[in-house]
Formats: structure tokens, sequence, C-alpha cells
């Protein structure tokens, strides 16, 4: 048990495979279980980028008095069933399950195991509007940007444990379902408990931070999901940064190389590779006065995470002409919502008229 840990009686088995989610699994115990004994496993992904940023959140959660477990979930293919056999006792010992992304395959198939009467889902960014939408309507769950398509014949092999978690995640007697989000909810399933995730851990623990007269940019990895075309995204942000004197670009993780290389050579802008989640990186600081985004995660977290300083965030929309041709048919409508819904930011034109003022 850690130092912090407690005596409560509760065993709390946390499951991440992003450092957005951890970070968001440290918001949660923060304020919603101080004194759990809180055991995060970390399903690692492949991605050198992610790697890295979990790392260094896995510091931090052994800082705050966690225990970490580091999983090579893939790292070959046996790897699965080894994490799987590995967790299968600590998953029916544990009291209460929290997770970040519901719509994981893995995820998913541990959740087939567990006996928990207690499931938390922590913000794993816009997903979580899109799967509290899906679980109130009693729809299968399907990413935003894959919605629409024709399911593969792997998507129907899986379907029958898509469908057990998507029940283990519907309240029922016995069992408690939690959802931990800083995301705006249109509707909210029945029996579903909503908490707010404020950011208050990371306001405590980092800043305020040094702000800049400057602007930064926030990438998005739109092109890498194949929602935006890559010509008219580096196009997009060509004229932000020209219009709104952006020098700086921080590179969400999961974006291509190549396409960052392209973003330095045409723009000018620097290309920072965070070593941690935006939101932790702005609250150290330095960072811009004004913070520049496409429809994305950060419109809604950074203001919470920025509270009281004085960094404005502007969203600029994304144009129906950038989408790509296989781009889910709900694309644009999700994401002018991501925008529509986001408090406390300013919202700009599409780039095609980014030099207007901002709408009110």
């Amino acid at each position: 048990m850690s130092p912090r840990a407690g005596d409560t009686g509760t065993f709390t088995l946390a499951f991440v495979e992003s450092p957005v989610q951890l970070l968001n699994v440290l918001e949660w115990a923060h304020g919603h279980a101080p004194g759990a004994e809180l055991t995060l496993v970390v399903l690692s992904p492949t991605d050198p980028m992610t790697r890295g940023q979990l790392r260094r959140m896995a510091e931090l959660a052994r800082e705050e008095g966690h225990e970490v477990r580091w999983e090579e979930a893939r790292g070959g293919p046996a790897a699965p069933f080894q994490t799987i056999g590995g967790l299968a006792g600590m998953l029916r010992r544990a009291d209460r399950v929290v997770l970040g992304d519901p719509f994981s395959r893995y995820v998913q198939l541990l959740l087939t195991i567990t006996r928990a009467t207690e499931l938390v889902v922590v913000d794993d960014g816009t997903a979580t509007m899109e799967f509290v939408s899906q679980l109130a309507r009693g729809e299968r769950l399907v990413r935003w940007h894959r919605k629409g398509g024709r399911p593969s014949p792997r998507d129907l092999a899986f379907a029958p444990i898509s469908a057990a978690a998507r029940k283990r995640l519907t309240p029922g007697e016995g069992r408690g379902v939690e959802i931990f989000s800083s995301m705006p909810m249109e509707e909210t399933p029945t029996g579903v408990t909503v908490s707010v995730n404020s950011f208050a851990w990371t306001r405590a623990r980092f800043g305020p931070p040094r702000i800049t007269k400057g602007a930064d940019m926030v990438g998005t990895s739109l092109v890498e999901t194949g929602v935006v075309d890559a010509d008219r995204y580096v196009e997009a942000v060509t004229r932000l940064a020209e219009t709104h004197g952006a020098t700086r670009y921080f590179a969400h993780r999961r974006e291509a190389t190549d396409k960052l290389h392209r973003l330095a050579v045409e723009t000018g802008l620097e290309i920072v590779r965070p070593d941690l989640p935006l939101e932790l990186i702005a609250r150290r600081g330095p960072i811009g006065r004004t913070i520049l985004s496409f429809p994305s995660t950060v419109v809604h977290t950074l203001p919470l995470a920025l509270a009281g300083t004085e960094v404005r965030v502007s969203v600029c929309d994304i144009d129906p002409d950038w989408l790509t041709e296989t781009a889910s048919p709900r694309a644009q409508g999700f994401l002018s919502g991501v925008t529509g819904t986001a408090r406390d930011v300013h919202r700009l034109s599409a780039v095609t008229a980014v030099s207007a003022v901002p709408a009110v």
C-alpha cells in the first residue's frame, strides 16, 4: 500500500492508455478518493511520444503516493494474453475500476472480467462526449470519427464483448457508474453519476505560469485520423499563425513527423513536442497570452487549467471544405459541437475569414 493510500478498505484499480487519461485519474483521485488504495495500470501503446509522456505522468503519480504498474500490453502477439492473465486476479479483487477509454477493445475485454461494484469513467478528451451520448441512447460504442462507416470483420467478431462491456457500463442493481468529466453533457444516462473535473489538482500542483506577449498554437491529429485534408490543414495553420503572430506550435502526440516537418518549413513555427499533457505544460509556463486551437479537448480543459490567469483561448472552426472524402458523415456536426459548447473561449471564424473580428 502506498504511503498516502490510507486504510479505507476500497481497492481501486485504474486503467490508462494515454497521458491525458492518467492526468484525469490523478484529478479524480485528488477530489473524490483521497486516501483510497489506488493502483494505476498503464496499458502502454507503441507510439514513442505517447510512451514518453506516459512515463513522465507515471512519475507524477508515484510522487502522489500511487502505485503504478507498467504493462507492455502491445509488445507482440502474446502480449495481450500475458497482460490480461496477469491482471485477472487484481480485476476480480477490485472494488472500484477507473478507466479512461470505454471505446478501447483492451478495456472492454478487461471489463468482462471485473466484479467491481463501482465503475468510474474519466475523460479521454472529446470522445467522452460521444460515449455519454451513445450510452444514454443505448447504442453500440463506436468512436465518433468512425461512426457511419461499415463495421469491419474484426468489429463484428468483437461485437459480443463490446456489448457486454456496454452492459457493464450501464448502472444496475449493485453496480454504480460515475463519469468524471470537464466536457459538456447534452444527455446524461439514467442512473449515472456525473461529477465535474475542474483541474483542481493541476492548479494546485503547478503554476501560476509566466505569460508571454505572443501567441501559441495547439496542434491536432485530425489529419492523422483521416478527418481533415493535410494540405488544407497546413494552409489553415499558416494563415492563423500569420494573422495572430503565433511563434510556437505544440504538437499533438499523434501527429506524424513528416507533417510536423512540413509545418516547420512552410510556416516558420517552432514545433514543440511536449513531454506532458498540454494542460500541465501551459500551467507550468511560459505560455502565450493567446492560445490558438482547432476544435479539440483543449478548448474545454485549458480554460479550467488556466483559470485565474490572463491567458485567452481562441478556437478556429473547421471549414467543411477541409474534410476528406472518407470523413465520417458526423464529423462536421461533432466538431462544431465541440467548439459551440466550450466555455470561456473566443470563437474565430473559419480560416477563409480568419482576419475577421472573433465572434461574440
